[in-house]
């Protein structure tokens, strides 16, 4: 398993990257805040994250489920669980990726998600999950 982590710092926001490679599949996660969606005058803080999916398996793999762990600082933690990602159960060859951006809103400024996403080998018809690194969700604004 290889984790990397890094900041990166554009135009008054943070964004964060996170990777892990797990049963041959990497997973890069990044994420920002989006203050056009946020209200924070009434503890509405709105993030995006973006995952990037690769297989680098020699064999065909389809995405079938997602689990997830959001953590919020004021709020209580919530568990997530649910069919592939965005309405959709990719298949990756080995070699290819998949990409997608969805959001979460949180109650405070700080918080983070961590989970795993379950494939299917499609030559064996075996199970196995792949982790999802940390995305940290942290406002900028807090962070100065």
């Amino acid at each position: 398993m290889k984790i990397k982590t890094y900041f990166r710092r554009t135009k008054c926001k943070i964004i964060n990257l996170n990777t892990e490679i797990s049963e041959g599949v990497k997973v890069t996660v990044t994420s920002h805040f989006r203050t056009d969606l946020s209200y924070l005058d009434l503890g509405r803080y709105f993030f995006n994250y973006r995952i990037e999916i690769k297989n680098f398996n020699h064999f065909k793999i389809k995405l079938l489920h997602r689990d997830w762990y959001i953590f919020d600082s004021l709020g209580e933690a919530v568990f997530v669980s649910g069919e592939g990602v965005v309405g959709e159960q990719p298949v990756l060859q080995g070699g290819e990726s998949f990409r997608y951006t969805s959001g979460v809103e949180l109650a405070s400024e700080l918080g983070y998600m961590k989970g795993y996403f379950t494939f299917i080998n499609l030559g064996t018809e075996n199970h196995f999950q792949a982790h999802v690194p940390q995305i940290q969700l942290n406002c900028p604004l807090k962070l100065n």
